[in-house]
């Protein structure tokens, strides 16, 4: 019943946020709260906004597009700040068709998607709030009930800007029904919904040959013709076409370059003049953002056609390119799965992972600097530290190829690469290893993949799975490392106090025979060289780690093993060194004795309790790993 409830909750809040009245009460509610008439895009803007933004290192990032859109922060940030936000502040911008181009599956639906339904609930705050007079087909603004010669007047009272004139339709009842007393006609708060096709429109072209300008514009309703007596009566009109539905709010427009040039020239039309022709009535006004989509290849053919050059200066494109970075692409992947009937499966920690490695190599170029390599250059687009490079070679790689992204797999491919894993292993579990060789054997099928493009992306998946075999080893490393957690925090003391002695030129004492000695240079390197501390270095590292010590200390607290996290990988790395051997026979040996299998019992307890794996992976993951090692 809790569904229903919420169903009746949701009914009870939309009876309670119903509101009619007058033109004249409508005026009262404007001038407290000048919001309710904003534009169509204004209104778009100050719903992305409401969401929240965080600013951080210059860029700016919105909420809104939070949970649907993954690793596309600069191409939103652009558009954001580039279309909505001029237009929003009534500059010309607003008087462009919107086209967002970009790959296939790289995520202009959704961005689209997400526009439409956040206007439907944006449509039901207060901020958000949308009127319209009464009865009207188009839900047309109230304020243009006010006559061109006090609009003037209206803007020093109210402060705002009214453009458009009253519709053919909503002239006659003015006459008719209020007898031109415009204080009286009655306006009503609306909701924006596409299924109800209020505010929201979506037009898909088809057939050039059969489609009708009627799908855009509306139709004349034949059967009230003998009841009006002409055709140019409003009332014979049915003013139900996209562009009329989609009033105040946003239209979206389907594979809009394969579109009949007439449909394209009402909306130039539109956006430009913001009115357009339907029947034999006179221009009809409506204030509305017409959104596009299509991939590159297709606006390339439409800019070369000449026949469209007028249609180029109109449009504003904003690119839509893949996603760049790993750890976004896994969150990509995760979003899919949780929207499909896989979600039930159990994905092996780091299977996506290995996945998002192949898929951004795929759409990343070589750059031309020196000592980067695709693999760095993937690592720092992701965000990780890569020696001998910083932030500000990060920036410079991005701005090296304007076109970046926009080629290479698609997340779709790979989605549908894993679940014909999860068909034809009929498991309730899969590891990297099944995906890497899911998305290898589909690649030959793969219909846009030329020959050459296929030996590179071969080469990927070898790259993606020397990169798991890394992260394979750090998993069971860790699992091993923590199974002997004494003797890494023993380890980390002795380490600490090495370093204390060394930084202030002390001795230690042998704990046995209570001997003087100097600091064990040589179990200080050993450490510090699994995580690539140099010679030169090595001074650096421990007064830094001298730093944090004598800080903890002042703050009362104690230096413990999860204290630093570098230092905790070097002493995991070299205590997993000195475990090799016994991880090899612990991992590889077909029949442990007893000791092994209480290891290796609790190894696999680590990896599901603490890792996000079940017995069947971490199984897997522990036979994968002894077999690396033995190698």
């Amino acid at each position: 019943m809790n569904i229903l409830n919420k169903a009746r909750d949701y009914r009870e809040e939309e009876n309670r946020l119903k509101w009619e009245g007058t033109f004249e009460e409508y005026l009262e509610i404007v001038k407290e709260r000048p919001e309710v008439a904003q534009t169509a895009h204004s209104r778009v803007y100050h719903m992305i906004k409401s969401s929240g933004v965080t600013e951080k290192d210059d860029k700016k990032m919105f909420h809104f597009f939070g949970e649907g859109i993954f690793g596309l922060e600069t191409a939103i940030e652009r558009l954001v700040e580039e279309y909505f936000h001029p237009a929003a502040k009534r500059l010309d911008v607003r008087k462009r068709i919107l086209l967002l181009m970009g790959p296939v599956s790289g995520g202009k639906s959704t961005i689209v998607s997400m526009l439409k339904r956040g206007l439907e609930q944006y449509s039901r705050t207060e901020e958000g709030a949308v009127y319209a007079i009464k009865g009207c087909p188009m839900h047309e603004d109230p304020l243009h009930l006010i006559p061109q010669h006090l609009r003037e007047d209206f803007y020093e009272e109210y402060g705002i800007r009214i453009e458009g004139s009253l519709s053919p339709l909503n002239t006659m009842r003015l006459e008719q029904e209020y007898g031109g007393r415009i204080e009286d006609v009655k306006v009503e708060r609306i909701f924006f919904s596409e299924d109800k096709r209020v505010g929201i429109g979506t037009f898909s072209p088809s057939d050039p040959k059969s489609q009708d300008i009627a799908d855009l514009t509306g139709s004349i309703d034949f059967s009230t013709i003998a009841e009006y007596g002409s055709e140019s009566d409003p009332r014979a009109y049915r003013f139900d076409g996209e562009l009329n539905k989609a009033n105040r709010g946003m239209m979206e427009f389907q594979e809009i370059l394969k579109s009949d040039e007439k449909f394209l020239w009402h909306l130039l039309s539109l956006t430009q003049e913001g009115n357009f022709k339907a029947g034999r009535f006179a221009l009809i006004s409506a204030d509305e953002l017409i959104v596009a989509h299509t991939n590159e290849s297709e606006y390339r053919s439409f800019i070369a056609n000449k026949k469209n050059e007028a249609l180029h200066s109109r449009i504003i494109v904003m690119p839509i390119p893949y996603n760049l970075r790993v750890s976004q692409e896994e969150r990509i992947y995760e979003k899919m799965i949780k929207e499909s009937d896989i979600a039930d499966v159990h994905v092996a920690p780091h299977a996506l992972r290995a996945a998002a490695i192949f898929s951004i190599l795929t759409r990343l170029k070589e750059s031309k600097k020196q000592g980067i390599d695709l693999v760095k250059k993937m690592r720092l687009y992701d965000g990780e530290s890569v020696e001998g490079f910083n932030q500000v070679d990060t920036e410079e790689l991005k701005k090296e190829f304007q076109d970046e992204g926009m080629s290479g797999i698609d997340p779709r491919y790979v989605i549908n690469r894993i679940s014909s894993t999860i068909i034809r292993k009929e498991v309730p579990s899969i590891n990297a290893l099944d995906v890497l060789r899911s998305l290898k054997d589909g690649l030959d099928q793969h219909p846009s993949i030329s020959k050459d493009d296929l030996e590179k992306y071969m080469n990927y998946i070898a790259v993606a799975r020397r990169e798991y075999d890394e992260i394979a080893k750090k998993e069971v490393q860790k699992a091993f490392v923590y199974s002997y957690e004494e003797s890494a925090k023993t380890l980390m003391d002795n380490y600490l106090d090495n370093v204390e002695a060394y930084c202030n030129k002390n001795k230690l004492r042998d704990p046995l025979t209570g001997e003087e000695m100097s600091p064990d240079e040589k179990l200080m390197r050993s450490i510090e060289e699994q995580i690539g501390i140099s010679e030169n270095a090595k001074k650096a590292f421990r007064e830094e780690i001298l730093i944090r010590l004598s800080a903890y200390a002042r703050k009362g607290k104690r230096f413990d093993y999860n204290s630093h996290e570098r230092l905790r990988e070097a002493i995991q790395k070299k205590l997993f060194a000195d475990l090799k051997d016994v991880v090899k026979i612990t991992t590889s040996s077909k029949t442990p004795d007893e000791s092994q299998l209480k290891k290796i019992n609790e190894v696999i307890a680590r990896l599901i309790d603490e890792h996000g794996y079940n017995s069947v992976s971490a199984n897997e993951l522990l036979r994968y790993v002894g077999s690396l090692l033995n190698r």
